[in-house]
């Protein structure tokens, strides 16, 4: 057995190991399909932030290659970082395209319930390992993989080819799905996005699947939603899912407001007996309904900043919080918690989420409680 294949094989026991691969059809695909194919150049992120590139000459590569971990492929929407890091060293940038964590890959295809016969679009082409994946379990002519950064199709597409597997790979918006290969079995979103696209409701077919993941930087979750003349229903799935959005769905505003919200001046400071984890934690039981009652918000790091479209904000510093804006974010956050506990604390699978032509929201098990998109 090569290098590579033992890594592999140490990867797939790692995924049957913790329960996220189990499908033999998965493990097998697993096993066989070569990550470091797909990654002939990525980024490893140092102490200090910034990124390093690593190639297929790094004495690392193959060991990096099959971490369970994501690998950065594209920083800031161009290939300039990579250009630049090659030539000068490590790099700053904010990721814009990666190969996905076995473990969330692993989830998500066993999610899709797919079989032979059926056919899967996939938003998100990326570097193409998770199309290869799914090409090996259904045949390369089921899969249509879409992106809409050209110079990711076009890497994907050759990698794909040089690697021997055949399915259909298109460049375009994937908010817009692929009409000309509809209906299909199934749509995997291996982006976030802020809304399931309407397009994606026409596409499925009757009783087909629609698997993706949200992008909210509180209260993230992945959902399977079944879909049944243009309306999908489903439950948010107990593992916690984040992805980098939908080009389209991209929060463009974040920056400036997140700017303004380290140094603003506040309209209300007083201290708070919420810590900023039960808020903003994936592991808390608290984050996901917080994140259904601060939907929109996008989070900042150093010092800790919550941002609102509207123009509310939160500076947390510790046991003290800043506040601004047109609403006080923190004291909504707190009013939430309370609910929350009154509830009974549920998590996020007590939650379902609606999509139909007109609406789309969430709603708690047991009770008449909805919360819009």
């Amino acid at each position: 057995m090569d290098v590579a294949a033992k890594l592999r094989q140490e990867l797939v026991d790692t995924l049957r190991t913790t329960g996220v691969l189990a499908d033999q059809r998965w493990v097998a695909a697993f096993r066989e399909v070569p990550r470091h194919a797909f990654l002939p150049g990525f980024f490893v992120q140092g102490e200090d932030g910034r990124w390093e590139p690593i190639t297929s000459a790094h004495p690392d590569h193959l060991s990096l290659a099959y971490r369970n971990q994501v690998c950065v492929t594209q920083l800031n929407g161009t290939d300039a970082a990579w250009e630049q890091a090659l030539a000068g060293g490590p790099v700053t940038g904010v990721p814009t395209s990666s190969s996905s964590m076995p473990t969330i890959m692993a989830i998500m295809l066993a999610a899709l319930d797919v079989s032979r016969g059926q056919t899967v679009l996939e938003i998100g082409t990326g570097t193409g390992y998770n199309a290869a994946l799914l090409s090996t379990v259904l045949g390369g002519s089921a899969v249509t993989s879409i992106d809409v950064d050209p110079g990711v199709h076009a890497r994907a597409s050759a990698l794909l080819r040089e690697a021997g597997y055949d399915p259909v790979c298109v460049a375009g918006d994937g908010e817009s799905g692929y009409a000309a290969r509809a209906p299909y079995s199934r749509i995997l979103g291996t982006c976030a996005v802020s809304r399931v696209p309407a397009a994606w409701l026409e596409q499925v077919s009757t009783d087909g699947l629609i698997v993706t993941t949200f992008n909210r930087a509180i209260g993230a979750g992945l959902v399977r939603l079944r879909v049944r003349d243009g309306v999908a229903v489903g439950r948010v799935m107990s593992e916690d899912g984040r992805f980098m959005p939908l080009r389209a769905h991209s929060q463009r505003w974040a920056d400036a407001a997140l700017l303004h919200a380290s140094s603003a001046s506040p309209l209300s400071t007083r201290t708070t007996l919420l810590p900023a984890r039960a808020v903003l934690d994936p592991g808390s039981g608290f984050e996901f309904f917080a994140g259904l009652v601060l939907s929109g918000v996008v989070v900042g790091t150093d010092p800790l900043r919550l941002v609102h479209p509207d123009g509310s904000w939160v500076r947390h510093r510790g046991a003290v919080v800043d506040q601004g804006g047109a609403r006080e974010l923190w004291t909504l956050a707190e009013s939430a918690y309370r609910e929350w506990r009154a509830l009974g604390r549920p998590r996020r699978q007590h939650f379902t989420f609606t999509a139909t032509a007109s609406a789309q929201y969430f709603a708690l098990d047991g009770t008449s409680l909805t919360w819009p998109l």
